[in-house]
């Protein structure tokens, strides 16, 4: 648990987290750059590209919650070394592949310690820091989400203007290397003070759930929704869930205890976590689209005309403004203010960005500001509403929930597009419906886990 004082070191450690943290989010985003040298290269077929992309996202989102729980379990400091050992080999394998075959298992290896990674670095964090330092370190935290985003395809373009495409990959070893040495020498162990036996059918039935859900919504674009593809891969997704649920209500040890969702702080924010991340992943997926296709831009220059919006989150979150802010408004409030702000930014970006960049610019401002403010809150609202010595399970459905609602968010407003298309509409007008439709998804997200939170703490106050 947190001391009173915090961990005398734990501004340093939060450093040497956030970096690892970093690597892997440029992983997401670094491959799509990419694509042409490997194509020509490693003469990768669409298949063999979308599986490079797939595997490392599929493997990741599907063991978040099982390699939190394991954490609890075995030890955080523990996990964060095998973590970044895993990714580091992982980027080992990518960087020398001589095929598309290696370089897709050695995806697949990266995305099992980047899930490590993901749910451990926000684990520890809860740890070191008090409950007062603790928004303005996960503020910081988030704000490397955001700053993954913008700098994975601008690193990628100058790593590939000046050396070969296994570069990008090689670049993660020294970091990898450098975070195992400082983890072993600053990070305290911890871990939940009950060991009990591990829920390995909990672990297996979550991890084959999530996987299958994830596949069959990045698949439904590209193949379509009602085909087979999808409709079997889902059904069987739903069936694994339920299953999975079944089991954690039965279970005298279970992986997630099925009593956090009596909480209205936990279920507020889970709420307000998946409606926050289907607006945003969606509606930026179709930002880019708007930036390429309507007004011209190529990948690169799309990717830093986004950029202020990353860089929004950061300085917001790096200097501690929108910590401030939200321990003045209290977490409903901080949650509801950003998600209102994101909300205004997705609708200026579908009213004005056809005039030019101008318009978009202001969205991405307001999106971001938003962003600074919402993110932390809610990762706290989560984080605290579940026993400390769950906190990696509680990062692990932090996680799991943003890659549901990311991925649920692209499929949909995907589909949204499509059909404003195929009805007759340009696709400046289709790209501005699907934005709209977003900013009705951050806007009720955030008014229903304000809601949820606001009645949580009085019921407590009373």
């Amino acid at each position: 648990m947190p001391t009173t004082q915090g961990h005398p070191q734990r501004w340093l450690i939060l450093g040497v987290i956030c970096l690892a943290q970093l690597t892997v989010l440029l992983d997401n985003t670094v491959l799509n750059v990419a694509i042409p040298s490997l194509t020509r290269e490693l003469h990768a077929t669409t298949s063999d590209i979308q599986w490079m992309i797939n595997a490392y996202s599929l493997v990741q989102s599907g063991l978040l919650l099982t390699v939190g729980s394991a954490a609890d379990r075995y030890g955080r400091k523990k996990m964060l070394i095998a973590g970044l050992a895993l990714f580091g080999t992982g980027s080992l394998v990518a960087g020398l592949a001589h095929s598309t075959g290696q370089l897709i298992a050695a995806r697949a290896g990266m995305g099992i310690g980047g899930a490590i990674l993901m749910t451990t670095t926000l684990a520890v964090v809860m740890q070191i820091f008090t409950p007062e330092e603790q928004p303005k370190a996960i503020g910081i935290w988030s704000a490397v989400s955001a700053l993954g985003f913008a700098v994975g395809p601008l690193i990628g373009g100058f790593m590939l203007n000046h050396f070969w495409w296994g570069a990008i990959f090689l670049i993660n070893i020294p970091v990898a290397v450098l975070g195992v040495v400082a983890v072993a020498a600053l990070v305290p162990e911890s871990k939940s003070p009950r060991g009990g036996r591990p829920d390995l059918l909990g672990a297996l039935l979550s991890t084959i759930g999530m996987a299958s859900l994830v596949f069959a919504i990045i698949s439904g674009p590209g193949h379509g929704w009602t085909s087979p593809r999808v409709l079997v891969t889902a059904a069987f997704a739903i069936m694994v869930l339920a299953s999975f649920v079944y089991w954690e209500s039965r279970s005298d040890e279970p992986m997630l205890d099925l009593h956090f969702f009596r909480d209205r702080r936990f279920t507020g924010a889970v709420a307000g976590v998946v409606l926050l991340t289907f607006g945003m992943g969606g509606a930026l997926f179709l930002l880019t689209q708007h930036l390429q296709f309507v007004l011209g831009y190529g990948p690169l220059e799309a990717g830093l005309r986004i950029a202020p919006l990353a860089l929004t989150v950061v300085v917001l979150n790096f200097s501690g403004v929108a910590a401030k802010w939200s321990t003045r408004m209290g977490t409903p409030v901080s949650i509801a203010f950003g998600m209102v702000l994101m909300s205004l930014g997705l609708v200026s970006i579908a009213e004005f960005a056809s005039g030019g960049y101008a318009g978009t610019l202001v969205g991405l401002l307001l999106i971001g500001a938003g962003t600074a403010v919402s993110n932390p809150a809610m990762a706290q609202a989560i984080m605290t509403a579940i026993p400390p010595e769950k906190a990696g399970v509680g990062a692990g459905i932090n996680g799991t929930l943003a890659e549901f609602g990311n991925g649920l968010g692209v499929a949909v407003l995907g589909a949204v597009l499509s059909s404003s298309v195929a009805s007759g509409e340009s696709l400046s007008a289709g790209l501005g419906t699907g934005q709209l439709v977003g900013a009705v998804s951050v806007l009720v997200g955030g008014l229903l886990a304000a809601a949820l939170l606001r009645r949580a703490e009085r019921t407590v106050a009373s």
